[in-house]
């Protein structure tokens, strides 16, 4: 088996979303702006003094990204951290983050998840260099936050999560923001299959997942061949999904009842819709937000 740039290096799509959302927090436009200005502090210095600049976060953008994902990370990025808030309200013991990269909802909502066992996925590279941006920042880590470097393509998740304190049978959220279209089909199926076994009852899932046909190159959606490209570029490229319409057949097989679906034209209604009913941002056509409930045993 070839090795894969992220076994070695750090993701660059990690970093780029870091940007996106650094970026976003400083946006003056409210249907912009997003919250995460935690994300400021893992940027260079240079890069974090750049994107002050008015206009040039904009513009940097729309030159490392495809178009509309900008505003599919703002919309992805303000729905999670609803649901993140909400499993808190709803005191669940446990949130589980795949391939966190630098998500820094565990700093955020700090003073809400102090009673809420966070775990923090990711290959090793990127943990790593997370972690040191968090003590170069002088960031504090919450004593209830653990880290899991992993593999989830060659290592047993179930073992890891063990090694690392986590509760079988718990009410855990599940979030794999930015995940299953990186993975193998393989590991999608036995990652899913080790989230039923591990879920206490009443456990949810979010994920984002794109269209099969993307993957299948028709180039269907706003957006989608530039974000190919692009992907093309890093050396990290996408694997895995759903065809249209079959979200619930898929939660199915996995004992998980689908609650909220979002496209894009959705999202776009739900976050870029002024008062006027104007829409003032399109979002990426690929992709698709997805939060469910487990309801077998």
């Amino acid at each position: 088996m070839s090795e894969r740039r992220i076994e070695t290096k750090i993701s660059r799509t990690a970093e780029l979303m870091c940007l996106c959302r650094a970026i976003s927090s400083l946006e003056r436009n409210p249907y912009y702006r997003s919250e995460d200005q935690t994300a400021l502090s893992l940027l260079p210095g240079f890069l974090n003094s750049l994107i002050r600049v008015p206009l040039f976060g904009r513009l940097l953008m729309k030159t490392l990204t495809a178009k509309g994902i900008y505003e599919y990370v703002i919309a992805r990025t303000k729905y999670i951290d609803a649901v993140f808030r909400q499993a808190l309200s709803d005191s669940f013991s446990q949130i589980l983050l795949f391939g966190a990269g630098f998500d820094t909802r565990a700093l955020r909502f700090q003073k809400e998840a102090h009673r809420t066992r966070i775990f923090e996925l990711d290959v090793p590279p990127t943990l790593k260099a997370k972690l040191a941006q968090y003590q170069k920042r002088r960031l504090t880590i919450p004593p209830n936050v653990v880290f899991v470097p992993i593999d989830f393509d060659r290592e047993s998740l179930p073992a890891k999560l063990d090694q690392a304190g986590f509760t079988n049978d718990d009410r855990t959220l599940f979030v794999l923001e930015g995940v299953l279209e990186y993975l193998q089909p393989r590991s999608v199926d036995q990652t899913f299959r080790t989230i039923h076994a591990l879920a206490g009852a009443g456990s949810e899932v979010v994920f984002n997942y794109v269209y099969a046909s993307v993957i299948r190159r028709e180039d269907t959606y706003y957006g989608e061949e530039g974000a190919m490209e692009t992907l093309a570029k890093v050396g990290e490229l996408w694997h895995f999904g759903i065809e249209k319409g079959e979200i619930g057949q898929f939660l199915k097989r996995y004992g998980f009842e689908l609650c909220d679906h979002w496209d894009a034209r959705e999202l776009e209604e739900m976050y870029f819709k002024d008062p006027a009913g104007k829409i003032v941002g399109r979002v990426h056509g690929t992709h698709c937000l997805v939060r469910a409930k487990k309801t077998e045993p």
